[in-house]
């Protein structure tokens, strides 16, 4: 009797990294990049950097891990399994911000930062006081940082109201040292057209701005009505993360990723009694925000 054939092995799938914190909800932080990761092909791994109460409502509170417990993860994950690419979201501290830092320095992979200041429902997740630590330690490991306009402002000073304020903003946080920056357009759009300041697309348009610099990537897609957003911002950058780690080039990656958020935007659904999530499984044959009838 001949013992039977071992299974082929499977080869290691692609591996994508998130420092963020945990959203209960499940529309944005860690929920959400591990659900994008999935839907993008790549094996999602997490370092959670502080614990949210969290709805469609708001953020009810939230509470940072001590330094040495993100160290821990951190180590743990990428000294045996390894990773292709790294995103940061809520770091919550100074103390926080300056370890994930030099921890990134020190891995050799992309790194997708998004500097997130606020939830979507404006609740503060970065303290005052850690801005600057984004600004000379963060901001310098980022191949590509993904910050909203109200991020850009606090960090540069810069209120954006036009296409010609995003490439300033863009200048000014490049010269923080991420290699490319995304500027999100987010509602800009809307407040330009109805405020006669002639952003190109009006209102009609979501319009970001990619560049390092040298060259620039007006990124255009339709402007969806759809008020269930939450989780764009941890979304795209995921998605960027999952693109650089799957090996295309930063604007290969950052295209592809806003495709694949806009999908997520128009399929966005209800949950709860405040702004529902995006739907990161839209490309699914039964996107989580349709159901099913049985």
């Amino acid at each position: 009797m001949t013992a039977p054939e071992a299974a082929p092995a499977h080869p290691s799938p692609v591996r994508v990294l998130t420092v963020a914190g945990s959203d209960s909800g499940g529309g944005a932080g860690i929920q959400a990049d591990l659900k994008t990761m999935l839907a993008l092909g790549t094996h999602g791994m997490s370092v959670i950097t502080a614990v949210t109460a969290q709805n469609s409502l708001g953020v009810q509170g939230a509470w940072e891990l001590p330094v040495d417990a993100v160290r821990a993860q951190y180590r743990s994950v990428v000294d045996d399994i390894g990773v292709q690419a790294v995103k940061t979201g809520m770091l919550a501290s100074p103390e926080l911000v300056e370890c994930v830092a030099d921890l990134l320095a020190g891995t050799d992979a992309p790194v997708v930062v998004d500097p997130v200041g606020v939830s979507k429902h404006g609740d503060a997740l970065l303290a005052a006081t850690a801005l600057d630590a984004v600004r000379t330690k963060l901001l310098p490991t980022a191949t590509v940082a993904t910050p909203n306009l109200d991020e850009v402002a606090q960090l540069t000073g810069i209120h954006v109201e036009s296409e010609d304020g995003m490439r300033r903003a863009a200048d000014a946080v490049l010269a923080y040292g991420p290699r490319w920056v995304v500027i999100k357009g987010g509602h800009l759009g809307h407040e330009a057209s109805s405020s006669g300041t002639g952003l190109a697309g009006g209102s009609d348009e979501a319009v970001d701005l990619l560049t390092d610099g040298v060259q620039e990537h007006w990124l255009r897609a339709p402007r969806l009505d759809n008020r269930h957003t939450h989780g764009t911002g941890c979304t795209l950058a995921s998605a960027i993360a999952a693109q650089l780690a799957k090996g295309q080039s930063v604007p290969e990656a950052v295209r592809a990723a806003k495709e694949y958020v806009t999908g997520a935007i128009a399929a966005g659904f209800a949950l709860g009694g405040g702004i529902g999530p995006v739907d990161h499984g839209w490309r699914l044959s039964t996107p989580v925000g349709r159901g099913t009838d049985a």
